[in-house]
Order: structure tokens, then C-alpha cells, then sequence
């Protein structure tokens, strides 16, 4: 999927300006809608090797894919005004409502990444009757330890010259893939880097992506509020992941019967280095919530399909979505 992809919307908010979306298949068919929300260093184009790989297929062609790119993070983006000032993780979490209104979605499954997972977690909180359940790839509830704030601050100076410096590549590229590329051969480590780092340099405008870390960096603290969560909660991160730690502790302030943590030994990015294996624990979660039951796991057969048969009713229908109450 490219840029120009899809139907591309240009949803207003009241704080986070003008932000674009872009839909992966038809709404109107009133089919699951699965809403993304990307991590720093990257866009909705981030999660296109995933929703391509063939594990994901059946849950792709059944649903409708809702991208939403943060202000100024659209590949050749403008430098966002000097005067907009960029919207915190609350008011950026508050505003995906104004999305869900504007396009007429009644509830989505939230899908978050890295610093997009923290969004979707404060939009979970906030609009849960919204929510069917949300998945999470490595999320983070604390704010930003004294070594993340200095570092991420001297990041953010790089940035804001316009020009993505060593130090700062470096540092996306770790929290991207984290200990992982420690461990791999030189070789692999250049084919795992090559797209993302000629996308950073290439792609994204330093200035606006500086601005994105800094509103992560000043993250509030919503431990303490998720142990009101009352969707359902799929959390997945990898052994190697360069938030390990914190989304264990994520993990740990959630209702236990909400939540599910899968850790995925040997990787950093799950998204990137294990697709099958997130989309099993994907498909089983939704199907926890009541989602797609039609859609079969890899290597499972049809018993029998005259229950859809015997109640009149197609696949299509039988895998429309309801809340539950």
C-alpha cells in the first residue's frame, strides 16, 4: 500500500489540527474495522509488510483497515507552523474519536505500535464503548525516566536542525528493533535497517518528527489509571524489544482477566522479524472478543458449515462485529 493508497481523509480536531487517515477497504460494507496508530520514526506505512503477509490475509479481506498518521508525520511532510503546538499523548489519544465520528465508525479494534500503542491506550480508557479491544505492541504506561528524558532531549536537538543525525538514527533504530541487532550478523543487520533508515532519511521531515518524540517524552503517567480498563487488552513485545521492561510493567496495573501478554523470544520488532506468530495471537484475540469466528487458524479445518446454513446466514454476516455489553 502506498501513500496515495486507499480513500486518504483529512479529519479536523479541535487539538491536533488537521490529521490524515487512510482506509484500507470500504467502510460501508460494515465489516470489523481496524483502527492503526503508528510509533515514532514511521507512518501508517510501517504497518504494511505486516497486514500483507499471508497470515494475515483472511483477517485483511474481512476488515476494514483505518490508518492514522500524527500531524506532520506523512511521508514529505511540511514542516508543521512554527505556531501549531503539538498535541499531547492525552489530547492525541481523546482526539481519535473525532476520527471514528467523521467517518461514521460506531467501534473499532484499536491497533497500536511502540508510542502509537500509548495513544491507544488513553483512547481505550477514555472511550471504551468505542473499543472492541485493543493490541498493543510494545506499550509503555510510565512517563519518561530521567536517562529516557535526557537522552530523547538530545535527540530532539538533532532533530530540530532539520538534519537526521547518527545519534538520532541510532536511537530510533534501537527503539525500533532494540537488543536484537546486537546479536545478528552484519549482513542481516544491513538487510533489517535498510528500508527503515532510507525511510528516515528519505521520507520523513526531521523537524515534525522531533516534535512527535518530544510529546512522547513528555508522556503523563497512566499506570495507576489502567487498572479501570474494561476492554480487552492483547499486548505483544519481544524478548529483545527495547521496552521489554516497561511493558512488562504495562502488563502488570491491568485487570488480569483483561488482559493477555505475549512475549515472543529472539525478536525486537514483532511486526518485522515475527508476522506469523503476532497474527496467530492476533486472530485468537479477536475471536476472545467475539470477532471473526468464520476465519480459521492456520492448519485448522471446517467441521461443518451448516450452522451458517440452518440460521440463514452468509460469512459475511456472521462475522459482522457487535459490542458486547
Amino acid at each position: 500500500m502506498s501513500q496515495s493508497g486507499g480513500q486518504h481523509h483529512v479529519i479536523a480536531t479541535e487539538s491536533c489540527g488537521n490529521v490524515d487517515v487512510y482506509v484500507q477497504g470500504n467502510l460501508a460494507a460494515k465489516k470489523t474495522v481496524i483502527l492503526t496508530v503508528h510509533d515514532m520514526g514511521s507512518n501508517h506505512l510501517s504497518f504494511h509488510a505486516f497486514l500483507s503477509h499471508p497470515s494475515m490475509s483472511e483477517i485483511c479481506s474481512r476488515s476494514t483497515i483505518v490508518h492514522v498518521v500524527l500531524p506532520g508525520q506523512v511521508d514529505g511532510a511540511e514542516d508543521l507552523p512554527e505556531t501549531f503546538k503539538f498535541p499531547t499523548m492525552d489530547q492525541l489519544g481523546n482526539e481519535l474519536v473525532c476520527v471514528l465520528d467523521q467517518l461514521r465508525i460506531t467501534y473499532v479494534v484499536g491497533f497500536g505500535d511502540g508510542t502509537g500503542a500509548n495513544i491507544l491506550a488513553r483512547f481505550a480508557l477514555v472511550h471504551p464503548k468505542r473499543c472492541l479491544g485493543i493490541i498493543l505492541m510494545h506499550p509503555t504506561s510510565t512517563k519518561a525516566g530521567l536517562m529516557e528524558y535526557m537522552k530523547d532531549k538530545l535527540i530532539g536537538s538533532t532533530l530540530k536542525s532539520g538534519q537526521l543525525k547518527p545519534t538520532a538514527e541510532d536511537y530510533l533504530v534501537f527503539h525500533k528493533f532494540g537488543e536484537k541487532l546486537v546479536e545478528v550478523a552484519q549482513e542481516e543487520r544491513d538487510v533489517m535497517l535498510e528500508d527503515y533508515t532510507d525511510h528516515l532519511k528519505t521520507k520523513m521531515n526531521p523537524k515534525n518528527l522531533n516534535r512527535y518524540v518530544q510529546s512522547f517524552v513528555s508522556r503523563t503517567d497512566i499506570s495507576a489509571q489502567l487498572c479501570n480498563m474494561s476492554v480487552d487488552v492483547l499486548i505483544v513485545v519481544g524478548s529483545k524489544a527495547s521496552h521489554l521492561h516497561t511493558t512488562q510493567t504495562f502488563h502488570s496495573h491491568l485487570p488480569p482477566t483483561k488482559s493477555s501478554l505475549v512475549i515472543i523470544d529472539g525478536v525486537g520488532d514483532v511486526l518485522v522479524e515475527a508476522a506469523d506468530k503476532v497474527a496467530h495471537s492476533l486472530l485468537l484475540f479477536l475471536k476472545g472478543c467475539g470477532i471473526l469466528p468464520s476465519v480459521r487458524l492456520p492448519g485448522q479445518e471446517v467441521r461443518s458449515s451448516s450452522f451458517n446454513k440452518s440460521r440463514g446466514m452468509s460469512m459475511e454476516d456472521y462475522d459482522k462485529p457487535t459490542k458486547r455489553v
